[in-house]
């Protein structure tokens, strides 16, 4: 499957840091997303939130473990370099990096506070999307897989594919023009009313 299928998502990575009791193996942990926890997202005003249960069945086959979602893969799961697992905080992960120099100049960044975000790449599964009209609201229900987690340099929730967006404009839209079908409904019964007060 190509990419034009996979969403992402960027987050300040909680306690995303070398492993201090491993010193000399490189190894980095953190969380790429959290549960729960609704953040900015599409139109002003509306937020999305990954639901507690989203990964619950998720296709998770080899995970790899990238800087920015590109180039050289630095850990993965089918070596046992990477490791990924969820609580009931968020998914989180554990990765080896020091099979390769970049992986180890990636692991420097991290020590040295250069890089301290995560971000993951997903697909969504069929209707894994819920939308609370009240709170405008997205929520991922259901990850279908799980493609690769990130080291990023991108700033907090600056990026997603483009269909994600188009769901929630598309779901918004939708909203709208039920509120305008309610407001239309609403001044013809009032002018109908107003009609049968002249007759009576």
């Amino acid at each position: 499957m190509g990419k034009s299928n996979r969403e992402y998502r960027f987050f300040a990575a909680t306690n995303f840091a070398p492993v201090e009791e491993e010193a000399g193996s490189y190894t980095v942990k953190g969380y790429f997303t959290t549960f729960n926890d609704p953040y900015p997202f599409g139109p002003e005003g509306c937020f999305e939130q990954i639901d507690r249960n989203a990964f619950s069945g998720t296709d998770l086959s080899d995970v790899i473990f990238q800087f920015d979602h590109d180039g050289m893969v630095l850990a993965r799961q089918r070596n046992k370099t990477l490791e990924i697992g969820f609580d009931e905080h968020g998914g989180y992960c554990r990765a080896s990096l020091g099979g390769c120099q970049q992986g180890r100049d990636l692991y420097e960044a991290i020590s040295n506070g250069l890089v301290d975000r995560m971000s993951f790449g997903f697909s969504v599964a069929p209707d894994g999307w819920e939308w609370d009209t009240n709170t405008r609201t997205s929520t991922i229900t259901k990850v279908g897989k799980l493609y690769d987690v990130s080291a990023v340099s991108i700033p907090a929730n600056d990026g997603t594919e483009i269909h994600a967006r188009s769901y929630l404009d598309g779901v918004i839209e939708a909203e709208h023009q039920e509120l305008m079908q309610r407001d239309a409904d609403r001044r013809r019964r009032a002018a109908a009313a107003m009609e049968l007060s002249k007759l009576s």
